[in-house]
């Protein structure tokens, strides 16, 4: 026999010990799984089982080839020819490379699916020409990273499938239609905060570009946006599994890299697939130990009992919803996104279910949060990323993104309160019923 209190207290905290002790977070979820069943007389057998059970789904086969899909358009010139059409669309306006910035994140966004895939991409481009054009070197940084995103929400988003497993099945379509309209909403409250920083500080304007340059762009853009394309309305309409349209992706993006722009070459295929590889292998090393870590709380019993402390705070669904924001707000500013999907959907989901919130208006909040959480120190990925980018400090970068914080979190209460925004997309398409 043993103390589950106990029990529950050294899993947690031997996890914070372990962060705190700067251990990389696939590390820490199975080194305190593991010290937690060596407590509880569980062999330890069971963590290698569970990891491996956690990553042994089909479904997860999107992932690879979505992040492959995005590595062959970060070198390919897709994400160029998308960074040009942004600039078509909105470079002329005062503080235009700003504006530029965030609409070219929506873009790639929606079709890399990671916001640190967009922040090392596109960024690499965009701060340097920012600062040159005469931006300050943490506004760009700023925009760069909060811009990114959106990309966790636009389809497709390789966050949405693992939260589709970790919820027990949700359509991956559903949830790749519900996080669309959300996604674009972030952008726009983004462009909002972009467009009032840019008129107080008097950034300048961007070259205006004429009709005919206007629509070589866009033709030289629709290409690049196929990818999106495929992978939308194939999922959205039934024509493919998630997995199907991310392998006909990557081909698709391989043959307009390849042959038609002609900006992927062979000599370069190597790379792509070397740092395809190291990504995959964080990714589903983070699943499995958030899987193993996971399987420890519901031995635990952590998220029945998390689920009742929650509904004893309130019977009133507005404060409940609240407190489940503030606390995923918490967790994403010192985790993972991937290990908390894991992690905190078994608990929280039957809480929101309770409050009447559908899965799929869940997955998306869910999402929302942590994609705020990318880029809120201490562990935000893609804010590192970004003042690894532009040399700047977090504590500069931080305080200039205040501004942006406050817009992100409008749309998040937005998201949360209002259920047609994540479910109107999916129930017009019949994704849902």
């Amino acid at each position: 026999m043993f103390d589950s209190s106990l029990a529950i207290a050294l899993l947690f905290g031997t996890f914070f010990v372990f962060i705190i002790a700067r251990v990389p977070i696939t590390f820490a979820l199975a080194g305190s799984t593991a010290i937690t069943m060596l407590y509880v007389h569980v062999p330890l057998m069971s963590l290698v089982q569970q990891m491996s059970k956690s990553i042994n789904s089909f479904s997860l086969m999107a992932i690879p080839f979505f992040i492959l899909a995005g590595e062959i358009m970060c070198v390919g010139g897709i994400s160029d020819r998308l960074l040009a059409f942004a600039n078509a669309l909105v470079g002329r306006f005062r503080g235009g490379l700003s504006h530029v910035n965030i609409v070219a994140s929506m873009f790639f966004g929606g079709i890399s699916g990671s916001a640190v895939a967009d922040v090392s991409s596109l960024g690499s481009v965009e701060i340097p020409m920012m600062v040159k054009a005469g931006y300050t070197p943490e506004f760009s940084t700023a925009v760069t990273v909060t811009g990114a995103c959106q990309g966790v929400l636009i389809p497709p988003s390789h966050n949405m499938i693992i939260y589709s497993l970790a919820a027990g099945g949700v359509s991956v379509g559903a949830l790749f239609l519900g996080g669309f309209i959300p996604g674009v909403l972030l952008g726009c409250c983004l462009l909002v905060v972009s467009i009032y920083m840019s008129i107080k500080h008097k950034y300048p304007k961007g070259r205006a570009v004429g009709l005919k340059e206007f629509i070589t762009t866009t033709k030289d853009a629709l290409l690049a946006l196929g990818t999106a394309l495929i992978i939308f309305f194939g999922t959205a309409l039934g024509f493919f599994t998630a997995t199907e349209s991310a392998a006909i992706a990557c081909i698709y993006a391989f043959i307009v890299s390849f042959f038609i722009y002609r900006e992927l070459k062979l000599k370069m295929i190597p790379g792509v697939l070397m740092n395809t590889v190291k990504t995959i292998a964080m990714v589903f090393s983070l699943i499995a130990a958030a899987g193993a870590f996971g399987w420890m709380m519901a031995f635990l019993k952590v998220p029945a009992l998390i689920t009742q402390g929650v509904l004893s705070i309130s019977d009133n669904p507005v404060i409940i919803l609240l407190a489940m924001n503030v606390l995923l707000l918490f967790l994403g500013a010192v985790m993972d996104m991937a290990p908390l999907i894991v992690i905190m959907t078994p608990i929280l989901l039957p809480v929101a279910t309770a409050c009447g919130m559908s899965p799929v208006q869940f997955g998306v909040m869910l999402i929302y949060n942590l994609a705020i959480g990318l880029c809120t120190p201490p562990v935000g990925s893609a804010l590192f990323v970004g003042c690894g980018i532009s040399k700047m400090s977090l504590e500069r970068v931080g305080k200039t993104m205040l501004p942006m914080y406050a817009a992100m979190l409008i749309g998040l209460m937005l998201v949360t309160f209002v259920p047609q925004l994540s479910m109107g997309l999916p129930t017009m398409m019949g994704a849902v019923k």
